[in-house]
């Protein structure tokens, strides 16, 4: 009686795992276009990124090739500059002495 039983529930899960494992093997139809195909887009607008105006494809482009062009960096204003300095400093002021968090 003990094997029956045990040789019932063996068999069930053999067929069950069968079941699945088909289920899992199985291939999508090839006329399925792939997911990754259907995320990519065309992007045929883009923004300046100086000013956030909308922009055609050729301006954009045009805008990226004229600042990789530029041998200056962009000029920073001296407070901007002097605030990311600060911040710098207290930064690796951090790591040695906490520093209380001021709300």
């Amino acid at each position: 009686m003990v094997y029956s039983s045990l040789y019932r529930l063996i068999t069930l899960s053999l067929a069950l795992q069968m079941i699945f494992l088909e289920a899992g093997v199985t291939l999508p139809p090839p006329e399925d276009i792939p997911e990754e195909i259907l995320r990519n887009e065309i992007v045929t607008e883009g923004r300046s990124p100086m000013s956030g105006e909308p922009l055609t494809a050729a301006e954009y482009a045009e805008i990226q090739e004229k600042l990789a062009q530029s041998p200056y960096p962009p000029e920073i204003d001296s407070k901007l500059q002097n605030l990311i300095f600060l911040l710098k400093i207290r930064k690796m002021l951090k790591t040695f002495v906490p520093l209380p968090i001021i709300p």
